[in-house]
């Protein structure tokens, strides 16, 4: 298999949208580790734009790399994999998190938390709750807080992996079943279908948490989405689908979202939406996530961008970047809280500042090798000499 540069960009922009989106968690009045003293709830609307597809896009693109770096490497890939993700997740647990953490501390726990950050870090590594503000509402140690998507993609992908215990009829036969069904337009909707009744009749019952054992809708949405990667990797016939519908799906994803947004507004946001009201809601949650997921493959299909030396760095460089991304968020936000900032100056200064930072820290880890395992990064090849060529002298 030939690497898919449209999806390297796919993956990259779909982290770089994760700062702003970060960034907005700040202001508007969900939940977040920091919040603004100025709330900004015209922005929710926006941030809704992306949520319903943002992390499901990442998921389809993972699958998609899985089949290729299984198709290039199928000796020792769980461990290599494993290896991978893992020691970059226990190394953000334990290192860079525990701002997020703390700042979450100082800022909620009512009267303040007067510990330093050494006296946290010391009951950090106790584990544990740290503190709660209400029953169910607790600040608990270790956690990976945004790095979930990490912990996700290694079970996932051990799932993939202790698939291969199956007998070969087995395995030919689902992935036979999930070609077939998604074979000509079937790719535009049997997805889009699994995730709508997914959302409206998962959803509601045990609704998005994160903490991989108790999480069943995401496990639902994001490894169905996941093994769509990995199993229509090859399949042109499917890519060159989304290309050709790409302008559809994107009308369908942009009329979703409108109906979506149309029928929350419909209510006053103070009595809870009937539930054949939130069914339907649900309904083009789902539509638009497919929908839009597909218009953005279609696009970047269409692109077909080639390799570059910029599409190299940023590959590289995205994933160090991402781990980085929220604590440089928090620790800012935090920290320009005393300066009293408009949001509409603050805001675009948190976002510009988060990209110039994280990528100075990647700069900084690429060039030491004992940083590069720990955010995910090869060590770096030793060149060998190649053989009867000439010493090399001063």
């Amino acid at each position: 298999m030939q690497r898919r540069h449209d999806l390297d960009w796919v993956r990259i922009l779909a982290f770089a949208l994760l700062v702003p989106y970060h960034v907005g968690m700040y202001y508007v009045s969900w939940d977040f580790h920091v919040k603004s003293a100025e709330l900004v709830p015209a922005l929710e609307p926006l941030m809704v734009l992306s949520a319903p597809w943002r992390l499901a896009l990442l998921f389809l693109v993972s699958g998609v790399a899985t089949a290729h770096l299984l198709a290039k490497r199928p000796q020792g890939f769980l461990p290599q994999r494993s290896w991978r993700l893992l020691l970059p997740l226990l190394f953000g647990m334990y290192v860079v998190v525990p701002p997020q953490a703390y700042f979450e501390l100082v800022e909620k726990v009512p009267g303040g938390y007067s510990a330093s950050y050494l006296g946290f870090m010391a009951d950090y590594l106790k584990g544990g709750d740290l503190h709660c503000m209400a029953p169910g509402d607790c600040v608990d140690a270790p956690t990976w807080n945004h790095l979930w998507f990490i912990a996700y993609l290694w079970l996932y992908t051990a799932v993939l992996w202790g698939a291969r215990l199956l007998p070969l009829a087995w395995r030919d036969n689902i992935a036979g079943v999930v070609r077939k069904a998604c074979s000509g337009q079937g790719i535009l909707w049997w997805p889009m279908l699994v995730l709508v009744a997914t959302r409206v009749l998962v959803y509601p019952h045990a609704p998005s948490s994160h903490d991989l054992v108790e999480d069943a809708y995401n496990h639902l949405q994001y490894g169905l989405v996941f093994a769509i990667g990995y199993l229509l990797a090859s399949a042109d016939g499917v890519w060159e689908t989304l290309r050709r519908y790409r302008h559809r799906m994107l009308l369908l994803a942009i009329a979703s979202y409108v109906l979506m947004l149309a029928l929350f507004f419909a209510f006053d946001g103070v009595d809870p939406i009937p539930s054949r009201w939130m069914s339907l809601i649900w309904t083009f949650w789902g539509m638009m996530e497919w929908a839009a997921m597909s218009a953005i493959l279609g696009y970047a299909r269409s692109w077909n961008p080639k390799d570059s030396p910029l599409l190299r760095y940023l590959t590289a460089a995205v994933f160090p970047f991402y781990i980085l991304h929220q604590t440089v968020i928090v620790v800012l936000a935090h920290s320009l809280k005393p300066l009293h900032i408009a949001p509409v100056q603050e805001g675009p200064l948190l976002i510009g500042v988060t990209f110039a930072l994280c990528l100075l820290g990647y700069e900084v880890i690429r060039r030491v090798p004992l940083l590069r395992p720990l955010f995910g990064l090869k060590r770096e090849a030793t060149p060998r000499p190649v053989p009867g060529a000439p010493p090399a002298t001063g």
